[in-house]
C-alpha cells in the first residue's frame, strides 16, 4: 500500500495502528479520551517517568526498519526505568511523520507490529499520546512510568568511597554497531549492527539491584562520559580498569583489527547497558542477581575520594588520551 500521510487522518491512524496497542490498559479508556488515568501507586511505591526523543539522522538512520525504529524508542526508555530500580508499566507516544514518508500506511504498521512485540516481551501498554505531521524527518517521543519501592529508589548520587563499580553486559557494542550501519566499519561484525539498532534494556536486573547498588545509571551517552555523571552527583572519584571492562566478541576481534576503536568503544554512545556502584559485601549478591535474570555483570573498578574519573591500563598506570568525552546533543 502506497499514499502520503493526508490519506491517513489521525483518528483513523490511531484506531487503526495504536489502539490495539491499548488493550488490556483500562486507565487507558482505549484512546478515545484526551488523556489516561494510572493506578494509584500502593503503599511503599513510587512513580518513575522518564521521556526520551529519537529524531531520524540523529538517533536512528533514515533507512532504517520501522518496527525496529519503534523497539529502539521503547527500549531506551525502559533502560532508564531500570536504572533507577524501576519495574516498567506503560508508557505514551507522540510521532510526528513526514508528509512525504513513501507507503505511510506500511511504515505504520511495521511501526506499530515492532512496539506490539516488545509490548508483549516488556509487559507494558500503550496509555496514550499524539500523532502530528512535520516538514522535517521523522520525530518521535515516548514518555514511560514504571514503579520502584519508595527505599530502593537508585540515583546517581549515592556512591560512597570504598564501593565496587559494576558494568552489565558489554560495552562498545553500540558504537560499533553504528560504523558497521553507517558502512565505515568491515569485516564479520554484522551483529553489532544489530545492536545498535535494538538495545537490550536490563528490565530484569535493575529492580534486583535495588537495594544492593548505592548509585546507578544506563550507559546512553558512552562509559566514561556516564560514569562521568555518578562521579559527579556522588562527589567521588571513579577508577575504571580498562582491562576489565566487558566486550563482546564481535567487539573484541574489530579492537583487536584496530586498537584504536578501543577508545570509540569507551566514549561512544547507545550500549544501554547499567553502569552502577555498590558496597564490596554485596558483590555475592549482585553476581547472584545476574545468574538468576541471565545478564551478566562485571566488576570494573572502585570509587575513591577526589573528582572525575580514571583510566588505568593493565599495569595500574594511567590511561592518557582518553576523555570522558561522549555523545553530546549541543
Amino acid at each position: 500500500m502506497t499514499g502520503d500521510q493526508g490519506h491517513i487522518g489521525e483518528f483513523d491512524r490511531i484506531a487503526r495502528f495504536f489502539a490495539p496497542l491499548a488493550e488490556g490498559a483500562p486507565g487507558a479508556f482505549g484512546l478515545t479520551d484526551d488523556a489516561a488515568v494510572l493506578p494509584p501507586a500502593s503503599d511503599g511505591l513510587e512513580w518513575v517517568v522518564t521521556v526520551d526523543a529519537l529524531v531520524a539522522g540523529v538517533h536512528f538512520l533514515p533507512d532504517d526498519p520501522a518496527d525496529l525504529v519503534a523497539r529502539k524508542a521503547l527500549r531506551v526508555n525502559l533502560s532508564d526505568l531500570a536504572a533507577m530500580g524501576a519495574s516498567p508499566r506503560g508508557y505514551t507516544l507522540a510521532l510526528a511523520l513526514p508528509k512525504t514518508l513513501p507507503a505511510t500506511a506500511d511504515w505504520l504498521e511495521a511501526f506499530s507490529r515492532g512496539l506490539g512485540e516488545d509490548q508483549a516481551e516488556f509487559g507494558v501498554h500503550l496509555l496514550g499520546g499524539d500523532s502530528v505531521s512535520t516538514p522535517g524527518p521523522v520525530t518521535l517521543s515516548i514518555t514511560a512510568f514504571g514503579l520502584v519501592e519508595r527505599e530502593k529508589l537508585l540515583r546517581r548520587s549515592g556512591a560512597s568511597v570504598g564501593d565496587d563499580l559494576w558494568v552489565s553486559g558489554t560495552i562498545g557494542d553500540g558504537a560499533l554497531g553504528l560504523e558497521v550501519a553507517r558502512g565505515r566499519l568491515f569485516g564479520a561484525y554484522s551483529d553489532l549492527a544489530d545492536r545498535y539498532r535494538l538495545p537490550r534494556p536490563r528490565t530484569t536486573l535493575g529492580p534486583r539491584l535495588a537495594g544492593l547498588a548505592s548509585a546507578a545509571l544506563d550507559v546512553s551517552d558512552g562509559l566514561l562520559q556516564d560514569a562521568g555523571h555518578i562521579a559527579a552527583r556522588s562527589g567521588c572519584r571513579l577508577v575504571i580498569e580498562a582491562p576489565a571492562v566487558p566486550l563482546s566478541e564481535s567487539a573484541a576481534a574489530a579492537i583487536s583489527d584496530d586498537p584504536d576503536l578501543f577508545a570509540r568503544a569507551l566514549q561512544g554512545g547507545d550500549d544501554y547497558e547499567l553502569l552502577f556502584t555498590a558496597p564490596v559485601e554485596c558483590r555475592s549478591a549482585i553476581d547472584a542477581s545476574g545468574r538468576d535474570v541471565g545478564v551478566s555483570v562485571t566488576r570494573i573498578g572502585r570509587v575513591e575520594s577526589g573528582t572525575g574519573i580514571e583510566l588505568l591500563d593493565r599495569n595500574g598506570v594511567p590511561l592518557e588520551g582518553l576523555s570522558e568525552q561522549g555523545w553530546r546533543h549541543f
